[in-house]
């Protein structure tokens, strides 16, 4: 067994230092959210296939996709790997053991497998990577900082890769409402390496939770050349539509969806789909008519109805199937998860008793017009929404979803009630004191009402 090393020094079982270089420029392209890294990785194995890392880089990506039709390759990845396990290191023998929990369903397991890596070899670049975006999935914010936290004192400057440790510790800070620190951290990367799509995302981030709309508009259009080439660009276009939206600028958003979202050429995958009905439901939201919009987004969800392997997507196909009234596939992916919540035992299945079934009805209701269900699905998960996976970002649509829900159900004094949460979290949202404006109004109270509207007036015209 011979053993090299990488550029940060962390041991790799290789007998070609070029093919351990090799694989370091695939890793950084992954973290730099260009190329083709799988398909790098696949021309690497072709050539040399008792390459134990690359079948791990290779699985290990795939387990980020949370897409079924990739579920084969990935197992084939990592059976290629565990058949070489007898002459992997201990670093290579974590990872392998990492993606096979993944495999099983324990995503729990997986994360705490690459952290036992990420502590022994401090500077595996791609342990942390895997680890902090599998946080991201399960929503657990504490594990996205931490898991950084532990080893970041570690890095410096000197060391390949730092820029890329920078914008994960950034993004879990961001997470973690820690926004000043976040907000440094992200923009000193970007002073560093202007082309890094994950440290512009959580800047953006900390500009989105704290309501500077027209600061997040400058930040993601001014360095639009640093991002709309990557393949993170269809999330950061989700980001600065969620600044236009704030500040009612519907044409804008429109157009975000249809040229850059769902544009002419644009590759589809769920990333992209999953921002696109996000986008799509708040604007579903505010009465607005996006014609015939969903049926193309309900279009590439239908096949995957009965999936069952990430909650966060079930969510967001449901959005599409109530919205365009595909009543039959709604109820497929309704059945389907109450079945699998039933019986499974596994991380996603829990994300899905807690948070993604009653979510999914709850839409069901909202899209029915049965608003006080709606509410009823929703009031008593509210504090448990980050058991869905992803960032608060992306889970203040369930948010948003309740407070319109107790709108139209009439609930007013309710509906006041979320809106003020809302206004003292963001009190530089428009559409929050615009939410509290319809709930005075429902009230009666016509003079709150005209103070919360000029609020909302005054931060528009700002």
């Amino acid at each position: 067994m011979i053993v090299r090393s990488d550029c940060r020094g962390v041991p790799v079982t290789c007998a070609d230092q070029a093919l351990v270089d090799t694989l370091d420029a695939l890793i950084e392209d992954s973290l730099a959210f260009r190329g083709d890294p799988v398909a790098g990785a696949d021309q690497l194995l072709r050539d040399h296939p008792d390459f134990i890392m690359a079948h791990c880089f290779k699985a290990g990506l795939l387990t980020q996709s949370m897409e079924v039709r990739i579920y084969r390759e990935m197992v084939a990845s990592v059976e290629a790997a565990e058949r070489l396990v007898s002459g992997a290191n201990d670093r290579e023998r974590g990872h392998i053991a990492a993606i096979r929990a993944w495999v099983d369903g324990d995503f729990s397991g997986a994360v705490a497998q690459w952290e036992e890596v990420v502590i022994n070899h401090p500077h595996d670049i791609l342990a942390l990577q895997f680890a902090h975006l599998t946080y991201v999935l399960l929503g657990d914010t504490v594990g996205q900082r931490d898991t950084i936290a532990r080893v970041f004192p570690l890095w410096d400057e000197s060391m390949p890769g730092y820029e890329f440790v920078l914008g994960f510790y950034s993004f879990g800070l961001e997470e973690n409402r820690d926004f000043s620190h976040a907000e440094e951290l992200g923009r000193r990367v970007v002073a560093m390496r202007p082309a890094h799509p994950y440290a512009i995302h959580a800047v953006a981030h900390v500009l989105e939770m704290n309501g500077r709309q027209g600061g997040g508009i400058w930040w993601m259009r001014s360095r639009a050349d640093d991002w709309t080439s990557s393949n993170f660009d269809n999330h950061l276009w989700w980001h600065l539509a969620l600044f236009h939206l704030d500040l009612n600028q519907i044409d804008t958003v429109l157009e975000i969806y249809d040229n850059s979202l769902r544009g002419p050429g644009r590759v589809s995958e769920k990333y992209s789909e999953l921002d696109s009905a996000a986008l799509l439901w708040r604007l579903n939201l505010l009465g607005i008519d996006v014609a015939g919009r969903w049926s193309e987004l309900a279009d590439k969800w239908e096949p995957t109805a009965a999936d069952t392997l990430y909650a966060f997507n079930d969510v967001h196909a449901m959005m599409t199937f109530v919205s365009d009234h595909r009543d039959e596939a709604a109820q497929r992916l309704l059945s389907a998860n109450e079945r699998y919540a039933n019986h499974a035992s596994d991380a996603n299945a829990a994300m899905s008793r807690i948070v993604g079934l009653p979510f999914c009805r709850a839409l069901q209701a909202f899209a029915a017009g049965d608003y006080d269900a709606c509410v009823n699905q929703l009031l008593p998960i509210r504090y448990s929404t980050h058991r869905l996976g992803g960032s608060a970002a992306q889970r203040d649509i369930i948010g948003w979803t309740l407070l319109e829900a107790a709108l139209r159900a009439r609930r007013f004094p309710l509906a006041l009630a979320l809106a003020h949460e809302r206004c003292g979290t963001r009190p530089t949202s428009p559409q929050n004191w615009n939410f509290a404006a319809r709930a005075h109004k429902g009230l009666g109270n016509d003079a709150l009402a005209g103070r919360a509207e000029a609020r909302a007036g005054a931060l528009v015209a700002a």
